[in-house]
């Protein structure tokens, strides 16, 4: 059995030599960049942040699975793999330990923003004690967009620190936001209202048709202007031009970015001269969720190549 992944040798973390080592009889092939030019030859695809159109589906030749590395599928046509009649599976965060660990650099995140952590070297160097003067998250509102599995994470994080805990979703739930401790749980339709009264505001969704650029210039000045954005999700969920002028303005307080409009980011994107934490898209590169993903990426491509039911299916 053959299997293409998308992504360079060493990407993720180690992850790939760990692929091999599980599933030895197998071979692998790593693409140069997150691309894949053509499925010819191959029987399964790990695609990992590569763009699977039908242009590309048309490629393959005996292509039995597009088994992603984790759970983002956006950039996969499902439709036109289902037609070709390949199948399409993912590795669920809540089970995987991704949701776990995404939800943890958040709260660092909040943390590093609150307590000014760009300010914080230069007060060292200048030997200035009790300065800078920071935020506590204790009283304060966050609101979660998206309440999946990394948005259950940061709930059941973010509880103890004594936050006022909101939230939104594609449906309005109230047994599900006594559940995870929400005061609040609208649907999408109500999001201006968490906007409007989130000290913090963390997305965690997926970047589709319903959910790009949720973030736009009206949804940005709904915000309080002493407020923070933490995106998890995906870059498409931010319009970044309002994005920036926010930021510019003064509209916002500043920003946490796990994930951005273009992938990697150009270090001299304009994004990095404000007060802005960003990371290289490691929320979910730890050693649990490596490991998790590994065993749900291992335990399919066995499955397939044992002609086994490939578990957690979307095609």
């Amino acid at each position: 059995m053959r299997v293409l992944i998308a992504a360079d040798e060493h990407a993720w973390g180690g992850l790939i030599p760990s692929i091999r080592q599980r599933l030895p009889d197998v071979e692998f092939v790593a693409s140069a960049g997150h691309a894949a030019e053509s499925l010819a030859g191959f029987d399964a695809l790990i695609p990992g942040m590569c763009k699977v159109d039908a242009a590309l589906l048309a490629t393959a030749d005996r292509l039995a699975l597009i088994q992603q590395a984790g759970t983002g599928l956006e950039g996969i046509d499902i439709a036109a793999a289902k037609q070709r009649g390949i199948m399409v599976a993912n590795v669920p965060s809540d089970s995987s330990g991704n949701a776990d660990s995404v939800a943890e650099l958040g709260i660092w995140m909040m943390i590093g923003l609150a307590r000014r952590y760009h300010e914080i070297a230069d007060c060292l160097a200048q030997q200035q004690l009790g300065q800078p003067v920071g935020l506590g998250l204790k009283g304060k509102t966050v609101g979660l967009v998206g309440l999946g599995g990394i948005g259950k994470a940061l709930a059941a994080r973010l509880r103890p620190f004594g936050m006022r805990m909101i939230g939104v979703r594609r449906e309005a739930d109230p047994a599900f936001a006594y559940q995870h401790g929400l005061a609040w749980l609208g649907d999408m339709t109500q999001l201006p209202q968490l906007l409007q009264q989130a000290d913090f505001v963390v997305l965690s969704l997926p970047d589709n048709p319903q959910t790009h650029q949720i973030i736009d210039a009206a949804a940005l000045a709904q915000m309080k202007p002493q407020s923070f954005l933490i995106n998890l999700g995906r870059g498409g969920l931010i319009d970044k031009t309002a994005f920036l002028n926010a930021l510019k303005n003064q509209a916002l307080a500043g920003a946490g970015l796990d994930v951005f409009w273009q992938e990697p980011p150009d270090p001299q994107d304009e994004v990095f001269r404000y007060n802005v934490i960003a990371t290289p898209h490691i929320g979910g590169v730890t050693d649990i969720s490596l490991a998790g993903n590994l065993t749900g990426v291992c335990d399919n491509l066995r499955r397939l190549r044992d002609g086994e039911a490939v578990a957690n299916r979307w095609a």
